[in-house]
Parts: C-alpha cells; sequence; structure tokens
C-alpha cells in the first residue's frame, strides 16, 4: 500500500485582514518563540548520551519536524494571499467579507462572514468563501433564497441581512 495522496484542491487566495493578522501571528510564535525553545530542548537532550532512547530528544525532533513544516506553508500561503480590506462596490448583494443573516423554513435566524478558506471557523460564525453555503450565497441579494444540497437533503434559507461592517455582530 503507498503513501500517496492525490493533491488537494487548492483553496482561494483572498483573506480579510484580520486573517492575515492572525496567519502572521501563528508565524511569529512558531518562529521567533516556540522553535527556538524546542531547539534549546533537543541540544540539552542530546548531550545526554544515547539518543534512540531519549524521549525528550526524540520528541523534540518531531516537533521541530512539525514546526518547520508549518513554517514553510505559511510562508508560501501569506505570499499567494490577496488581502481583501474594503467592502465592494455593490453592497446589497453578498461577497467575500459580507456577514450574512440567513433565516431557515422554520423562522430560526443564523448569521455568518464569508471569509477565505485559511480563517473559517464555524463556531465563531466564520464560512469559507469555498463551502457550499458559502458559493450558494455569493451575488445574491437580500430576500433571495439559498438553496443548499448536504447530505442530509437540500435546505431553503432566506437572506435577511446583509454588512459589509462588523457592527452589531
Amino acid at each position: 500500500m503507498s503513501r500517496y495522496r492525490p493533491p488537494r484542491r487548492r483553496g482561494s487566495t483572498y483573506i480579510t485582514p484580520e486573517g492575515e493578522a492572525a496567519l502572521r501571528a501563528e508565524l511569529y510564535q512558531l518562529w521567533k518563540v516556540e522553535r527556538p525553545t524546542v531547539t534549546q530542548t533537543v541540544h540539552e537532550a542530546a548531550k545526554n548520551g544515547d539518543r534512540s532512547e531519549n524521549g525528550d530528544y526524540i520528541y523534540g525532533k518531531r516537533r521541530l519536524r512539525e514546526i518547520d513544516s508549518r513554517v514553510r506553508f505559511l510562508n508560501k500561503r501569506l505570499d499567494e494571499l490577496k488581502v481583501v480590506d474594503r467592502a465592494p462596490d455593490n453592497t446589497g448583494k453578498v461577497y467575500f467579507g459580507a456577514w450574512v443573516t440567513l433565516e431557515d423554513e422554520h423562522g430560526e435566524e443564523q448569521q455568518w462572514r464569508i471569509v477565505g478558506p485559511d480563517e473559517f471557523d464555524l463556531a465563531a460564525g466564520k464560512l469559507s468563501m469555498d463551502s457550499p453555503m458559502a458559493r450558494a450565497m455569493l451575488g445574491r441579494a437580500l430576500d433571495d433564497e439559498v438553496t443548499v444540497r448536504s447530505p442530509t437533503g437540500e435546505r431553503h434559507f432566506y437572506i435577511t441581512e446583509i454588512r459589509y461592517s462588523p457592527e452589531n455582530t
């Protein structure tokens, strides 16, 4: 059995200013804070002699590989991202960065912000623009019906509010 995995489809290259700041903070934390600490731990563990049975050395080296891999990814990704820091000309339709309030068939409301794939967080109400729900909303206007296909069947929502400023969130 091989370890081959087909390449993943690349996500959209758009990101909000807050998302870019979070990625840059993660990069700083990994490169300037965590990596030097782990490197020092590995250095001290290597002085102890037999490295084959030294847990600090083995797990420290593994953590260094994880950090280096994530740092490489973040550096490449930050180079290709486009920061969207202004509202679109037509604020009556749903585009990247919009806060959208949806109402389902039962009258229950939910609010989502459409963000880039690097910053989505469902618990915080941030929906990736590459997700089926966000793709169904993009380009729609106020009071439009949005149909989302899910494994449990089709769901219908109505757009009740579109905002491009974070007030009242």
